[in-house]
């Protein structure tokens, strides 16, 4: 198959257990201890985990009083965001003076195009190697790096050799690469989908690459093509150095579980006026208003409602939040409320998607 596209050379860099390592190098005192960042409280949630952490099965979104079951001498710490921040600037700076062509994904992680790069070095593999020394040696952080022709086999890889470590995929490797991958690795692939895939006898990327495109849009709906194409290798998304806000949101987690609509409408209210203010803030109106229930029991659901013109307004927010709450029967007492608009007027038309890939192609990685 012949792509029409130029073969990239793109880094995934994803620094290695971000939150909880900005608080062991801060704090040489929490050095080599397990850690959660996050509220101790009974309503707590952990928002990262060290590795020491990790290894007694404490998680990232994890309840605090879970955590602190799975591991009695696990230390919490407060988050600082504003350091984190801080350090995730550095480590971008870093990463600019290999390429302008950077697209952040989050505070800890990163894609990098260096095809052609400020380095006028042809290999991907020596230059996240260079990059990770130079994060460790300026900023004193560990981080791990995925190379390959795409984004999404490079997001794939720096999971591979975690933590401290990196992978490179070459070209002719994609297809081998993927067919012996488990499932559970494909990123986009949750554990719930990865429940489903299993029960349909597909546990590896060969046994996902024999189903075809008609038998896995009938069972995932529209992931069912994403999943289609990238197990053959196929995501020509480009690194985008300036990406384009699709949402903006903003939630509340409760200290008492809520059980009637109408204590809610307070904690809307509250929410309502933060999406109107982050919206103003940024410049942009939306269209769709989504809803977001999380009950007791930590099931999720959401209720939107796409409008026919753009709105930034907190009275126009915070009625059509009200109609959605009010849509049907709560499932069950709540412990989260959230308010998210996406459809912003900051979207562009998407461009047309390309379906093919060589694998033969060779040249340095």
């Amino acid at each position: 198959m012949q792509n029409d596209l130029p073969i990239r050379k793109i880094i995934h860099v994803d620094m290695d257990a971000f939150f909880a390592s900005v608080e062991q190098m801060d704090n040489p005192e929490l050095k080599g201890k397990p850690i959660a960042v996050g509220g101790s409280s009974k309503r707590g949630v952990v928002s990262a985990a060290s590795y020491e952490a990790r290894k007694f099965g404490v998680r990232s979104a994890m309840s605090s009083v879970l955590a602190k079951l799975n591991c009695p001498e696990l230390i919490f710490v407060r988050p600082r965001f504003s350091r984190y921040k801080e350090i995730s600037q550095k480590v971008r700076n870093i990463f600019y003076d290999y390429t302008n062509m950077v697209e952040p994904l989050s505070l800890d992680e990163a894609y990098l195009d260096v095809t052609e790069n400020k380095k006028g070095n042809p290999s991907a593999t020596l230059l996240a190697r260079d990059i990770r020394e130079r994060i460790f040696k300026e900023v004193g952080l560990t981080a791990s790096a995925g190379i390959s022709v795409n984004k999404f086999i490079a997001k794939v890889a720096s999971d591979y050799n975690k933590p401290n470590g990196q992978k490179t995929v070459n070209p002719e490797e994609v297809i081998p690469f993927l067919e012996n991958l488990d499932i559970r690795k494909f990123y986009g692939i949750g554990k719930v989908t990865a429940e489903k895939m299993y029960q349909l006898g597909v546990f590896t990327g060969k046994e996902l690459k024999s189903k075809s495109l008609e038998f896995l849009s009938k069972n995932f709906g529209k992931s069912g093509k994403y999943y289609y194409y990238v197990v053959r290798g196929i995501h020509n998304s480009e690194v985008k150095s300036h990406r384009i806000r699709k949402s903006l949101a903003a939630e509340r987690t409760f200290n008492e579980n809520l059980s009637s609509e109408i204590f809610m409408m307070e904690k809307l209210n509250l929410i309502a006026e933060e999406v109107s203010h982050r919206l103003e803030k940024s410049k942009v109106a939306g269209r769709t208003i989504t809803l977001k229930i999380k009950y007791s029991d930590f099931t999720l659901q959401t209720r939107s409602k796409t409008l026919s013109y753009f709105i930034n307004d907190k009275a126009i927010i915070l009625e059509t939040a009200k109609n959605l709450l009010y849509q049907e029967k709560l499932n069950n007492s709540v412990r989260l409320l959230g308010i998210s608009l996406s459809n912003l007027n900051t979207e562009k038309a998407k461009k047309p998607e390309q379906t093919s890939i060589s694998v033969q192609l060779k040249f340095d990685f």
